[in-house]
């Protein structure tokens, strides 16, 4: 978190606030969003607000793949790889009409540095939606290093 830590919470509040206006998540009736870990944008509470209005589903990791389960109200999620919490509920194996990206840093032009495992590149090359990267805007640089295969952002949102 660095010299940034004591920021975070307006600047979280300040990028999902830019997310609810956009027009592609606005319009959407399903989106993949993710449950923050402490350096990212804090999406916790956010995920109970647009589970109202919205079908939210959640990054769910086996062995080496992603995949999706619903983020169900008051149904507790479970802590797995990486300190990430998941929902219980099944596998879900169709599109989504969103899908919401966290990552270290971002390109100008849409590309996404990761975490290092290409957990959301494979699944991402694997489903047709649209892609909105979201993070701190000091996580936004001119260009990151990039290979063929990683999936480029459709926009990136920030504070």
């Amino acid at each position: 978190m660095g010299e940034h830590g004591q920021e975070l919470p307006a600047r979280s509040e300040k990028a999902l606030a830019a997310l609810r206006e956009n027009e592609h998540f606005r319009s959407a009736k399903t989106v993949l969003l993710f449950h923050s870990l402490k350096d990212e944008v804090a999406t916790h509470d956010f995920l109970h607000e647009v589970a109202k209005t919205k079908r939210v589903f959640l990054p769910v990791v086996r062995d080496e793949d992603m995949f999706m389960a619903e983020f169900v109200v008051d149904t507790p999620l479970k802590r797995r790889s990486l300190g990430v919490e998941e929902p219980q509920s099944p596998l879900y194996f169709g599109d989504v009409d969103v899908a919401v990206v966290p990552g270290v840093a971002f390109s100008a032009v849409g590309h996404r540095l990761g975490r290092g495992r290409g957990y959301y590149d494979r699944f991402l090359s694997q489903h047709v939606c649209y892609r909105i990267g979201l993070c701190f805007s000091f996580q936004r640089l001119a260009e990151i290093p990039y290979e063929p295969h990683d999936v480029v952002m459709n926009e990136v949102i920030s504070d």
